[in-house]
């Protein structure tokens, strides 16, 4: 049986991967650490709580005293670190906890994984480490910057952030890098375009905009609404960080893509007219600073050398996500009231 450490597994895109891999890999041994920010959610997990091979571990990724007990505890053979900041606009405001979690957090799980995993860990020179373990990044593509009107980030440009999120996240890489480089520390990153699906946080802007939908609020559209991303279904993201898990080549950069361009203007009315709305709701208002205009990545490394291919459409996927929120409003009314903060205390004080 294997044991994986889970970090940052109560928000958007750890949570289902969590499921998937409860479901996928039902042998597994999951320990899901998280702080629970005011993105984490464990009502995310409700179905998986009482499962026997998932456990949760309410902890910071920068506490090392924490960390080194459940290394010694569960002896964990893999490590994917979904803990981050990752909301831009809260990195404008407040750069340091971006740089401390997404950054030293990092580090802290890198220090732990050389020390436990090493054939001989007081050995600085030794570039041997037990079989089959492995540290995984999860990572973004706006560590690349901003493209023109063409072309496509490769794993093999260089890294340009643009705002206080993605230059944290483009650190934390570099030091994964670096571990490799330096130790031999069997690792991955993972870069991937933006992700939908369910469980998001209503700060961003799919699930954002269907709230306000419902609730009749304005919708606030950065600038002209013509900046573009590449949309990737979460559930497409989790099986792809799964594939790299097991079968990425140690050291390397995976970029995922959803091939699913689209103007953040064209996703808004999209989403009114699926929920019977008016366009009278869109409120054009100024542009953040440092806003991006496209990102769209290129998945040929991933789909050519490991076999991964996305398999939901935009149009599909997107009709599955609003509907979603639609039958969930439960979930949106505990999360932008706060009370799913209270679900920890409910369910484990």
């Amino acid at each position: 049986m294997k044991t994986l450490l889970i970090t940052g597994g109560a928000g958007f895109i750890g949570s289902n991967f969590i499921h998937l891999m409860l479901r996928k890999h039902p042998d597994y041994q999951i320990v899901n650490l998280d702080i629970l920010t005011y993105a984490g959610n464990l009502e995310n997990l409700k179905r998986v709580e009482n499962n026997p091979n998932y456990t949760f571990v309410k902890g910071d990724i920068r506490d090392r005293t924490l960390i080194e007990e459940l290394f010694v505890k569960f002896g964990f053979d893999h490590v994917v670190n979904f803990a981050a900041e990752s909301h831009v606009d809260r990195s404008i405001t407040d750069p340091e906890v971006f740089l401390t979690t997404n950054v030293l957090g990092t580090q802290v799980l890198l220090d732990a994984c050389k020390k436990h995993w090493s054939q001989k860990p007081d050995d600085k020179y030794c570039r041997d480490y037990i079989p089959d373990v492995k540290f995984q990044q999860v990572s973004t593509d706006e560590v690349y910057g901003a493209l023109g009107k063409t072309g496509l980030f490769m794993e093999t440009m260089p890294l340009a952030p643009n705002s206080p999120y993605s230059a944290a996240k483009a650190s934390a890489d570099l030091f994964v890098r670096a571990y490799h480089e330096t130790f031999g520390l069997p690792v991955n990153v993972t870069r991937c375009s933006n992700n939908y699906g369910p469980y998001q946080f209503p700060e961003k802007l799919i699930p954002l905009m269907i709230n306000n939908c419902l609730r009749d609020k304005p919708l606030p559209v950065y600038g002209d609404g013509m900046q573009i991303r590449d949309w990737l279904h979460v559930s497409d993201h989790c099986e792809a960080i799964d594939i790299v898990l097991h079968d990425g080549v140690s050291g390397e950069v995976y970029n995922i893509g959803g091939n699913n361009e689209r103007t953040n203007i064209e996703i808004i009315k999209l989403i009114i007219k699926t929920v019977g709305k008016s366009e009278n709701l869109i409120s054009f208002v100024r542009d953040r600073p440092g806003h991006d205009r496209r990102y769209a990545i290129d998945n040929t490394k991933i789909t050519t050398q490991l076999g991964w291919q996305p398999k939901y459409t935009f149009d599909i996927g997107m009709e599955e996500t609003v509907q979603w929120y639609l039958d969930n409003t439960d979930w949106i009314e505990h999360v932008t009231s706060g009370d799913y903060q209270k679900y920890y205390e409910r369910m484990y004080l």
